[in-house]
């Protein structure tokens, strides 16, 4: 995929010729190390030989003022002793010197290699990272074009139907279905086209929030009463628990009302016939927690962490939605200052909760 994805892109292209010649030029300059090196020995001995010199001629100096009338050679022995042990101990400080300098030069070779392949593996997830982003973006596109296709088909097929029928009390109640079904077309169509100017939003950084100081509870039972026909055509009970006392907070009533209808949307989608739904909303100290619960499927464990990610979806190839309404929903509720997240199990359901800041009451 990663290398279909990359022929033919001239941007690819550019960006590996540009790496090319940066790397040409670090494998240059690369090969400098070992002449600064030996420009250090250099100077290294050069100090060494000055050095020795200096010492040479101030020992000779001692011997030249040493008085000649001194009897035996003890006073000359000791000297020599004591010069031959500083000799020696001269050569042990240069040579652990010379050691040292020896296990710095290895470690910064090893540290400049061990770089150069974490920069390379770096750079190959990031290609991976940036393939599966391109190949994602393209199946999306794809799903939108026909979804959008799919439902514009059927409105205009509808209206087709509507525009040859005959108004009369017989056919009334086709004419009337025809029109519910375009309606409901409709207003998937501009929740889809919503999804794609929230995420257009988002990606530029100024997704709109306009926030007013009220109590949430009557966004959340318009939302349960918006759903609450699909649910019972589905077979599901869909129920509220609000908190009893009154709750403040300052949000987006729309961006809100779109949070709970992504929530409920998926827990109809993914709750067999039978089960129940409850939607609830609590004081949590300085925060109010808002919670859709389902007696659904579950989600896998390893599907928990990229849930809420663009783009993604459940089940392969699912064709029930695009994979954006919980990624424009983490970004809702960040926008209000709050998080969100899920908990699941297999075969017993979920709860997707999120939370936002409570207003302080003045005493």
């Amino acid at each position: 995929m990663a290398s279909d994805t990359a022929r033919g892109n001239p941007d690819r292209e550019q960006t590996d010729e540009s790496l090319r010649v940066e790397r040409q030029k670090a494998d240059e300059v690369g090969q400098s190390p070992g002449a600064i090196e030996d420009m250090a020995d250099a100077v290294i001995a050069k100090a060494r030989d000055r050095a020795d010199r200096v010492l040479a001629e101030a020992r000779s100096r001692t011997d030249r003022q040493l008085p000649l009338g001194v009897p035996g050679a003890e006073p000359r022995m000791t000297l020599a002793r004591e010069r031959r042990q500083e000799d020696a101990a001269l050569r042990e400080e240069r040579g652990a010197a010379d050691d040292v300098l020896k296990v710095e030069r290895a470690e910064h070779a090893a540290a400049l290699g061990a770089e150069r392949d974490e920069t390379d593996r770096n750079l190959s997830v990031e290609r991976a990272r940036a393939d599966v982003a391109v190949s994602t973006r393209d199946e999306f596109l794809a799903v939108v074009s026909h979804d959008l296709r799919n439902m514009l088909g059927a409105v205009l097929g509808f209206a087709t139907l509507i525009a040859a029928a005959e108004l009369d009390d017989d056919h009334r109640a086709d004419v009337l279905g025809f029109a519910g079904r375009i309606q409901r077309s409709g207003t998937r169509m501009n929740r889809l086209i919503g999804d794609l100017v929230d995420l257009a939003s988002i990606e530029a950084g100024c997704l709109a929030v306009t926030r007013e100081m009220a109590d949430p509870s009557p966004v959340v039972e318009e939302a349960v009463d918006t759903f609450r026909a699909e649910a019972g055509a589905r077979g599901l009970s869909l129920l509220t628990e609000l908190d009893p006392q009154p709750l403040l907070a300052s949000f987006d009533p729309a961006r809100l009302l779109q949070v709970l209808a992504n929530l409920i949307t998926n827990a109809i989608k993914f709750t067999p016939s039978g089960g129940t739904l409850v939607v609830r909303v609590q004081s949590a100290g300085d925060a109010l927690r808002f919670a859709v619960s389902d007696t659904g499927i579950g989600i896998p464990e390893n599907k928990l962490a990229t849930i809420f990610e663009r783009f993604r979806q459940l089940e392969p190839n699912d064709r029930r939605g695009v994979g954006l309404g919980l990624y424009i929903s983490k970004c809702i509720v960040a926008g209000h200052g709050g998080t969100i997240g899920v908990e699941s199990r297999l075969g017993e359901g979920s709860t997707f909760h999120f939370t936002i800041p409570a207003a302080r009451r003045k005493d």
